[in-house]
């Protein structure tokens, strides 16, 4: 074992590095053992197993987490299997860390609770190699995300999913295997499902001054939109997100990001994501409204004014 500077504690090699992986898979984790061995099952009947390296970063010390990667029942097709710790931080932080250590050209971005169907990650690399063979050798891969049918799809979860108000994939219709316009494509740089070449992702790390919950993934995507990266929309890149969300639950989550969204704005200029002017308005009028929408228009609302 041994540290770095984000405290970090390396228990590895869990097998023998081959050196030679094509991809990166990170996965920052907290607390959830049983989703996460999950998680690494479904990465276990990739098409490209072979050429996967696996970097597992619990955010925090966790007794089954750490004790999942004691046991032998875990996937033994993955060859190349990392478990790292770091004292409790940040996903942002738990990202960096997988990143520093990654070996593969490109890196994958996913959560502990998404679940990749098995050609996913052949065809983030397919994407990137074909995107290459074109002349575009700086690029983002969005793999395709929706909800996992098995935990029960509540009327939220459909609503949230078809509002765009979490994982907007309508909203990409017509943009399917092309890049989503510039000015859009920060809201899109969803990190539970999203590859880049490593080279990408040291030079344009996750802010590590940033705790909020909720606008990470969009500061981060604003970031590698004014370098100049764009951002490929690849829907045969398919992934469930084995996660149920009540309507008690998501209002929670709104509330909470209309905290954070006044805070992130204090920190970063431009920071766009608060409503204005007649978008103002136009909020508060249909969060007088009993419907889904204005129920959590109400709730982001209510975490605005909490924190103003």
């Amino acid at each position: 074992m041994n540290q770095d500077r984000y405290g970090a504690t390396f228990l590895f090699p869990l097998s023998s590095f081959h050196l030679k992986a094509k991809l990166s898979i990170i996965i920052p984790t907290h607390e959830r053992a049983e989703i996460l061995a999950r998680c690494l099952h479904h990465l276990a009947t990739q098409t490209i197993v072979k050429d996967l390296e696996v970097i597992v970063v619990s955010d925090g010390h966790d007794e089954a987490t750490a004790q999942l990667f004691e046991k032998d029942d875990l996937p033994l097709a993955i060859c190349d299997l990392r478990f790292i710790e770091i004292a409790k931080s940040q996903q942002g932080i738990a990202r960096n860390v997988g990143v520093k250590h990654a070996t593969a050209p490109c890196v994958l971005f996913i959560g502990d609770d998404i679940f990749l169907e098995s050609h996913a990650c052949e065809t983030h690399l397919q994407t990137h190699k074909w995107q290459i063979a074109n002349g575009q050798w700086q690029m983002a891969i969005l793999g395709y995300t929706t909800w996992d049918p098995s935990v029960g799809i509540t009327p939220v979860m459909r609503w949230l999913e078809e509002s765009g108000w979490q994982f907007g994939y309508p909203l990409l219709k017509g943009y399917e295997h092309k890049a989503i316009p510039k000015e859009m494509q920060h809201r899109f740089t969803y990190t539970s499902h999203i590859s880049l070449p490593t080279e990408i992702a040291k030079k344009y790390p996750f802010r590590e001054d940033v705790t909020l919950y909720g606008w990470e993934d969009i500061e981060w995507g604003s970031r590698l939109r004014d370098a100049g990266i764009p951002l490929i929309f690849e829907p045969d890149a398919r992934a469930l997100h084995h996660h149920q969300i009540t309507l008690e639950s998501s209002l929670r989550r709104m509330e909470i990001l209309g905290e954070s969204a006044v805070k992130m704005e204090k920190l970063l200029p431009g920071f766009d994501r608060l409503p204005r002017g007649w978008k103002r308005t136009a909020y508060q009028l249909s969060a007088l409204l009993p419907t889904m929408a204005g129920r959590h228009r109400r709730a982001f609302l209510n975490g605005i004014r909490m924190t103003q």
